[in-house]
């Protein structure tokens, strides 16, 4: 993954889509069909792929448990992640 920094303008349509430039879909590995999550903090956004943020953030958020979930719960809550973002 290219860790260059670099900024690509796009033009907001009618609808509000915006097109996402070809390079920025390559860096986060997202193609047609993906699905993006838009972060926002204060005044500005940033884009992410939504597996991979969403991943991180069980990841996260299993560190602070110490002890051993089943199968089941461990599914149970990717479940319940899932539906958060397809709502």
């Amino acid at each position: 993954m290219s860790s260059a920094v670099f900024a690509n303008d796009a033009k907001v349509m009618a609808k509000g889509q915006v097109t996402i430039p070809k390079n920025v879909r390559q860096i986060l590995g997202v193609d047609e069909g993906s699905r993006v999550t838009f972060i926002v903090e204060g005044k500005s956004v940033r884009i992410v792929n939504s597996y991979v943020y969403a991943f991180q953030y069980m990841q996260d958020q299993m560190k602070e448990y110490d002890g051993k979930y089943s199968d089941e719960e461990i599914m149970n809550w990717v479940k319940e992640m899932r539906g958060q973002y397809e709502a």
